[in-house]
């Protein structure tokens, strides 16, 4: 299996696995490369399949992570994708036993990665990794999960930091989002059609853009790709919510959860 590891000199010339061919996300497709441009200096890892396929990995330290979890000395997981006629194949064993070499090569504690406590879109599978080896460091009412593979017995193990303890944001009223170009398609679907499904309802809509690490690090969601709050209280990472089509039937769900929960 060969896989194609990008690079300051070749991230030009080579694809990101998601949204090469969506011409509506072509604007955050281009900011998608250009953040992972400048974390490289950080020491951020984007590893894919030498395919036209959406079979890839992202990682790095998790003190440089664009999420807001306290992990000293781990490597950070972020997107970790295996799609289509490429799952079953080993793919996601072979990126995933890459990075465990690198992290124990560079003398690293272990491996970190936000998930959902259930399956949550734009998120790794979380019964996948615990299968891996992956262990449940903390939990949290919004539905998030902090799981962790560790090489030794650490005395601080990771945990989220505590602006997402509360599962809420600051805004009380309305939409808000919190998005970053982490991810092709955010641009498009928070900038276009959120406004829209937003206006139809006569929704207050507030926009966050996470432009810095630091600011990623202390947003009120380890979901920093996209997160959407309604009345101040976390929704889904579902970015299809932004289109007026899907909003009511996410929103009406992620409330009957809550109220059977």
């Amino acid at each position: 299996m060969a896989y194609v590891t990008l690079t300051k000199e070749n991230i030009g010339s080579e694809h990101i696995c998601c949204a090469f061919s969506d011409k509506k996300s072509s604007e955050g497709y281009q900011l998608k490369k250009q953040w992972l441009a400048g974390e490289f200096d950080n020491g951020y890892v984007f590893r894919r399949l030498a395919e036209r396929a959406k079979v890839f990995i992202e990682y790095g330290p998790a003190e440089k992570a664009w999420v807001p979890v306290t992990a000293p000395n781990y490597m950070m997981v972020g997107c970790f994708w295996v799609s289509g006629k490429y799952k079953g194949k080993g793919h996601g064993k072979a990126l995933l036993q890459e990075v465990v070499r690198a992290a124990k090569s560079q003398g690293k504690d272990g491996l970190v990665t936000v998930v959902g406590t259930k399956k949550f879109h734009f998120m790794s599978d979380t019964r996948w990794l615990l299968r891996q080896g992956f262990e449940i460091c903390e939990s949290v009412s919004s539905g998030f999960s902090l799981v962790s593979m560790d090489f030794k017995k650490v005395k601080n193990q990771p945990r989220f930091k505590d602006p997402v303890k509360s599962g809420t944001c600051p805004t009380k009223k309305g939409i808000v989002v919190y998005y970053s170009n982490r991810c092709p398609y955010s641009e498009y679907y928070v900038k276009e059609p959120l406004v829209e499904t937003a206006d139809r309802r006569n929704l207050p809509l507030k926009v966050v853009k996470l432009k810095t690490m630091e600011q990623a690090q202390s947003a009120p969601t380890p979901a920093t790709i996209f997160s959407l709050f309604l009345d101040g209280k976390f929704v889904t990472t579902d970015i299809s919510v932004c289109m007026d089509s899907r909003f009511d039937k996410i929103v009406g769900k992620a409330a009957d959860t809550a109220t059977i929960s």
